[in-house]
């Protein structure tokens, strides 16, 4: 990718040459799948949207939290499954896997109920999408023309497999 980092974005300086690829990797991977990743302006924001961060450390991607917040956070190593992991499961809907924020003095479960679009996704980007909703389990996949099962091993991680 060629594409240069956006100079608006915040970023802490690098420890290592690989904590920089794995950022780099990490932002590819968040513009492919169609999650904004930028900073949000208030104009975007309603009340219950809030601003989350991403941290990255040697362990993983993991959210930002309060520090004085006794609860841990799970450590991922790809960002869209630390984003996957905060969206409510197909299956059950359930939002309590999440952590609890407070927000006008009431608990609310923190839940990522779907992203913000930086632009439209790609007409491949779509085809992904439309193959991970429709395989239920590796069974499926091997019923597959050999052309798509090639394209659905070279995808990049998606929620379904992670």
């Amino acid at each position: 990718m060629s594409r240069t980092l956006d100079s608006t974005l915040r970023l802490k300086t690098f420890a290592s040459r690989s904590e920089y690829n794995l950022v780099l990797s990490a932002v590819r991977k968040l513009q492919e799948s169609g999650f904004y990743w930028s900073t949000v302006t208030a104009l975007k924001l309603n009340w219950y949207t809030k601003n989350l961060r991403i941290q990255c450390e040697q362990r993983g991607f993991s959210l930002q939290t309060d520090p004085r917040s006794a609860q841990p956070v799970p450590h991922f190593d790809c960002v869209l499954k630390l984003l996957c992991h905060y969206m409510p499961s197909k299956d059950s809907g359930s939002v309590l896997k999440g952590p609890i924020i407070i927000f006008r003095r009431e608990r609310v479960p923190l839940l990522l109920s779907r992203p913000l679009s930086t632009n439209v996704s790609s007409l491949q980007h779509l085809c992904r999408k439309a193959v991970n909703g429709n395989l239920e389990g590796s069974e499926d996949r091997e019923q597959l023309p050999c052309q798509l099962k090639t394209f659905y091993k070279n995808m990049i991680p998606q929620c379904s497999q992670g």
